[in-house]
């Protein structure tokens, strides 16, 4: 299956070519008919000689780009001096660090900010430990905390492979919110030592971000540090994938005037997302939803392959008691919202699906249905990728969500929370761009972050889960 070539998959060839006329435009038809796509061409240096070039260029995988590279190595007239691989080169050395916000320079500064001023900060907070939100990084502070088992589609990969993605996570808590994450990868599997890791650590922290930990260990880990802590907890794996669903699909109802209470909706994938997304659909007013496993539909009784959620999800939802396979699932369906795995839904699948039927195929990088083969049978289609319109990005929701938890100073997250997020989120599609290719905002919409911490914000003092009274203000994005 062809993949279109990506930025993710790019590198920078810096190749001595031959100084005479025509040379540039063979390079670059090698790396065309190598499928590669350039992107820059750089002049490094020019001699009698030879010119030497650094060219850019993206390729489908690793793989792919070495074919390229051999190809321009068997190009007469070329050298190729050295390749650099330009996703390895963004995270050398790490992607994020610490800066100081004030200067230190003199004794003065030394003495306030150390001691024996900061004696006294600390003896405040003592008599008073909420004014460790006033006078320290706990009121902007979110710990990202991960074990390293379910790492992005890589599975269980250790805590230090997870650490460039809690890096990534926590640049673009900052990038898009303002919001200082620190990465925690732990050297733990048990859920109880987890829980009391984090139970530890949380003095430090505003929330708490969990990532990237498998399912159902991370059901259970959420519930019970929702009870012991009094800060946020949030699982972005579930709940940031839902609110970003919940925000195309209310967008998508607005194309083909479909009222949620009167949905037939199928979701593959019960795992974290597939059952976050179950539950604030149903919190939303969807009443006929059928959950599809690599078993087939889950009913009351079944029990090839169950877990605790899996029974859970077999018990709330399937009004209509459907058994059998993915295939006898969504016929008659008017949404597929996949989270699962590649390629397992079918034209004829889709073709039997409900008039004006909605298909969000968000496997990465390749989702259960190519939109190529299904646009023709839909009316409006998603997926999780940044190569085709309507990405569904969990980056839409917890740089946002977290910013109103933050401001707010919120005790817990709550179904309101979420559905309010959706809500403000789906809002920033105006009805003047609203179309079948953008259901769903760009992640570098500017004013998704505020609308989402808006709505974050309001919730939480709406249902009393908020600490600051204040009236929410958006300037503090700016």
């Amino acid at each position: 299956m062809a993949v279109t070539p990506s930025a993710s998959y790019s590198i920078t060839a810096r190749l001595a070519i031959t100084n005479r006329p025509g040379m540039l435009g063979r390079v670059a038809m090698a790396i065309g008919d190598a499928g590669g796509d350039i992107g820059a061409v750089d002049l490094v240096e020019s001699t009698r000689d030879h010119i030497v070039r650094d060219i850019t260029i993206s390729s489908r995988d690793s793989t792919h780009g070495q074919q390229i590279v051999n190809r321009l190595k068997h190009l007469s007239g070329v050298r190729v001096v050295n390749t650099s691989d330009r996703t390895f080169l963004m995270h050398l050395g790490g992607k994020i660090e610490i800066h100081n916000k004030i200067p230190i320079r003199t004794r003065d500064d030394l003495s306030m900010a150390y001691t024996p001023g900061v004696a006294r900060v600390c003896m405040a907070i003592h008599e008073d430990r909420q004014r460790a939100f006033s006078l320290t990084i706990k009121h902007n502070a979110v710990a990202v905390v991960t074990d390293g088992t379910a790492v992005l589609g890589l599975g269980d990969i250790g805590p230090e492979a997870a650490l460039p993605v809690m890096e990534g996570k926590s640049m673009l808590f900052k990038e898009f919110a303002g919001v200082d994450a620190f990465p925690i990868c732990l050297a733990t599997k048990d859920p109880a030592k987890i829980v009391e890791t984090i139970r530890h650590l949380a003095p430090a922290f505003g929330g708490i971000n969990l990532e990237d930990i498998s399912a159902p260990r991370c059901f259970e880990i959420e519930e019970q540090l929702r009870k012991d802590l009094d800060i946020p907890v949030f699982h972005d794996d579930q709940h940031g994938t839902a609110v970003v669903v919940l925000a195309a699909l209310l967008n998508a109802l607005r194309i083909v005037k479909k009222p949620l209470r009167r949905l037939r909706v199928v979701v593959t994938g019960v795992g974290a997302a597939g059952t976050a997304t179950i539950k604030i659909l149903q919190s939303s007013g969807v009443r006929d939803i059928v959950g599809v496993d690599e078993h087939g539909a889950l009913y009351p009784g079944r029990a090839q392959g169950m877990d605790f959620m899996k029974r859970w999800v077999a018990a709330n939802t399937n009004p209509r008691k459907v058994k059998g396979t993915l295939a006898d699932a969504v016929r008659g369906a008017d949404v597929f919202i996949g989270l699962s795995v590649p390629g397992i839904l079918t034209v004829r699948d889709v073709k039997r699906m409900a008039r004006d039927s909605i298909v969000f195929a968000m496997a990465n990088p390749v989702p259960e249905i190519q939109p190529e083969e299904a646009e023709r049978f839909v009316r409006v289609i998603a997926t999780g990728r940044s190569d085709y319109p309507n990405q569904i990005n969990n980056v839409l929701c917890f740089p946002g969500f977290f910013r109103g938890l933050l401001d707010s100073r919120a005790r817990t997250v709550n179904d309101e929370m979420k559905i309010a997020a959706a809500r403000g989120l789906a809002a920033c599609v105006s009805r003047g761009e609203l179309s079948a290719e953008y259901i769903i905002p760009s992640v570098f919409n500017k004013s998704v972050a505020p609308a989402v911490a808006e709505g974050v914000a309001r919730a939480a003092w709406e249902t009393g889960a908020a600490r600051r009274r204040r009236r929410f203000d958006v300037s503090t994005l700016q």
